[in-house]
């Protein structure tokens, strides 16, 4: 996750006429996972949400668009480099604490010599440009070199990660990632160490983020977030029925590909789970996070399900429900306030809205006997095949705009125009390599590109 600003003005095609912004106030901050885990939060200001006179409960201020966010793989640019080999990375430190990439010299020594010879290394991949950066790392275009295709690379450090105790995530997310397969998640492909750094090598989706594509576009229609929604829900389900939740769903970790379909993404603090146990950790994006989250009380599955609630205001409205001053201002508001339902939407949203975002979580939709099915049974779904969905069958009306898989239009210059360059690394502390068997090559059967 990174912390970026889109700067794009807003462009009312698609829905509603809304007034011009204000600021929100100083003191609104942002969180994300670093937020949570790692240094205190920094301030950021963003756009205000144009508020409006309300003759009712359910009446809502005009819908305006929030454009200082916390990210994960974002970004908007053409700008293109010249490819360097990542195995080209030097180790020394200079004067300016940074890693050169202009000068060849000897690639990073293996991590674990005890795994079995990995399928690919550093040698095998150029790196073209920067695409993002966040608390565990930094996230690269690159070229295999045999085959040519794209991919995007995480790169991350050890020593930072084992420093701030934070190998178990790495660890966690690789797993998982290797353990899912579904046509709206994106695909790890490969990973692999050496001494000083992990690299996980996943499908390149170059479409933008879901809310990139918003602030451009304007509000959605209910037509198009009723197809985002209902793959979102079909993704969600996959991972709860392999045990997995994702903690993290939001606007920034959903992806758009080439052709307009949803592709979840960033599981650095997915977890896997059984029936049985609840978790305790304080984790995720405080905007979407779960009343029994914040409030400690453990949590389950069913915090996915707010969140896909809060993504589908979001989409449909221009901003999250509950915002607005310090963090313990928003907590209090996600603990106690109630929904205010926009009237300019239908009531099956308005029954969906209301069934996702129940404060108790065990009254929430998708959290009784009949699983995910009560959410894709809902009458806002009724139009969805979800098999035909589920085969990428019915397109979004919506395609953004891809010129081939080189093409990074819809990620933000201030990554792909910034110079390659890498921070430098320790040799990790520990004696022991925590990271044992981290190397994955996808087998074949999950190679194959969906329809």
């Amino acid at each position: 996750m990174v912390s970026s600003k889109l700067t794009m003005p807003f462009q009312n095609n698609s829905l509603l006429p809304i007034g011009p912004p204000d600021a929100l106030p100083s003191d609104y901050v942002e969180f994300d996972f670093s937020d949570v885990f790692g240094s205190a939060p920094c301030q950021a200001s963003t756009q205000n949400l144009v508020v409006g006179s309300a003759a009712s409960g359910s009446l809502y201020e005009d819908p305006a668009v929030i454009c200082s966010r916390s990210h994960s793989l974002v970004g908007p640019s053409s700008h293109v480099s010249h490819p360097l080999k990542l195995s080209k990375l030097t180790l020394c430190d200079t004067e300016e604490d940074i890693l050169e990439l202009t000068n060849p010299v000897i690639g990073e020594p293996r991590g674990d010599l005890t795994e079995p010879p990995t399928a690919v290394g550093l040698e095998d991949f150029e790196v073209l440009r920067l695409v993002g950066r966040g608390g565990f790392g930094k996230v690269y275009q690159v070229r295999r070199t045999d085959t040519s295709e794209i991919y995007a690379m995480k790169v991350v450090r050890k020593d930072e990660i084992m420093e701030k105790n934070n190998a178990g995530y790495l660890k966690s997310e690789r797993d998982i990632l290797t353990k899912v397969d579904h046509p709206f998640i994106v695909q790890l492909r490969y990973s692999f160490q050496t001494k000083y750094r992990l690299y996980l090598v996943l499908d390149f989706i170059n479409g933008g983020h879901l809310f990139y594509q918003l602030y451009r576009q304007g509000l959605f229609r209910e037509d198009l977030a009723r197809i985002y929604t209902a793959e979102i829900v079909s993704a969600v389900s996959h991972l709860h029925a392999n045990g997995i939740m994702h903690r993290d769903l939001k606007p920034e970790n959903v992806l758009l590909d080439a052709d307009g379909h949803v592709m979840l993404t960033d599981f650095g603090v997915a977890k896997q789970f059984d029936e049985n146990t609840r978790s305790n950790s304080m984790c995720g994006t405080l905007e979407y996070m779960s009343p029994e989250i914040i409030l400690g009380k453990g949590h389950d599955k069913a915090a996915d399900w707010w969140s896909v609630g809060i993504l589908l205001y979001e989409m449909l409205t221009g901003k999250p429900p509950f915002i607005g001053g310090n963090r313990k201002q928003i907590q209090q508001k996600i603990i106690k306030n109630k929904i205010k339902l926009p009237s300019f939407l239908t009531g099956e949203a308005h029954s969906l809205l209301k069934g996702l975002l129940q404060k108790e979580a065990s009254k929430r939709l998708g959290c009784g006997p009949g699983g995910s099915k009560e959410i894709k049974n809902h009458k806002w779904f009724k139009s969805i095949n979800w098999k035909k969905l589920e085969a990428r069958e019915i397109r979004p009306s919506f395609c953004p705009k891809v010129a081939g898989n080189l093409c990074v239009a819809n990620f933000e210059e201030c990554w792909t125009t910034m110079p390659i360059l890498d921070t430098p690394a320790a040799t990790p502390k520990s004696h022991d390599n925590p990271f044992k068997g981290f190397t994955y090559v996808r087998p074949a059967s999950f190679l194959q590109t969906p329809p």
